[in-house]
């Protein structure tokens, strides 16, 4: 019997390594491409549905359907983009507040979400809350529960039962309210407002438009009644 030598013994263990990384080599190749086949169209179909589903955003001057409106229909537009969280919001919803018994009847007032979630940690849960709220007919009462306790509940490390706590004092389901929040249609509605706020110019908050024409927001009650009658 013929002995191997060290080596040639080491030259086919050298050779035996080299074949082995070799087929590693053809599976891995093999495995890119039946990736790139499977997932790539896969990818591709998510991006556009995310393009294409995620549905439509409207300009500051035009009232939609599943905007949140007070007042009279046919009135002056008082488009307001708004966080829940925002101090300087909490002055403003205080402020037309004050004079809504003078406006009423001649301006609308529609408010769209625009929660500034890299400053405001519970902006967005705020938000969603208004919504189920509004889910079941009481958005502007749940919107003025918030902005009346901000101060409070922005302190909290959690919000979620204070927030539990402002439905159950409007005599809402509490369930409902949470089942709704983690539906898809609600989720989009707090995006596309934020999404149409950018396209329209939103930068900051609260941004108010008066029939879609950027306006600075007044300082008093009086400038703000006075700014209704010089658009009506």
């Amino acid at each position: 019997m013929t002995q191997i030598s060290k080596k040639e013994k080491q030259r086919q263990i050298r050779e035996q390594k080299q074949r082995e990384a070799a087929r590693k080599a053809r599976t891995k190749k093999m495995l890119t491409r039946v990736a790139l086949v499977i997932f790539v169209p896969l990818i591709l179909i998510g991006v556009i549905y995310g393009l294409l589903g995620q549905g439509e955003v409207y300009p500051p001057d035009q009232v939609a359907e599943i905007d949140h409106v007070r007042g009279n229909p046919d009135g002056v537009i008082l488009m307001v983009y708004a966080d829940f969280q925002c101090p300087a919001c909490a002055r403003e919803a205080e402020l037309i507040d004050r004079a809504w018994p003078r406006l009423q009847d001649d301006a609308q007032l529609v408010f769209r979400h625009y929660p500034l979630t890299g400053s405001h940690a519970h902006a967005w849960t705020a938000a969603l809350y208004a919504e189920a709220a509004g889910q079941q007919g009481h958005f502007w009462e749940m919107h003025d529960q918030i902005f009346a306790n901000q101060a409070y509940w922005s302190g909290l490390s959690s919000v979620e039962e204070e927030f539990d706590g402002y439905l159950r004092d409007l005599g809402l389901d509490v369930e409902q309210a949470h089942a709704d929040m983690r539906s898809d249609s609600l989720v989009q509605k707090v995006r596309n407002d934020q999404r149409g706020g950018t396209r329209a110019g939103v930068r900051s908050t609260p941004t108010l438009f008066v029939n879609g024409r950027l306006t600075a927001i007044p300082r008093n009650t009086s400038a703000l009644v006075d700014l209704v009658e010089r658009n009506r």
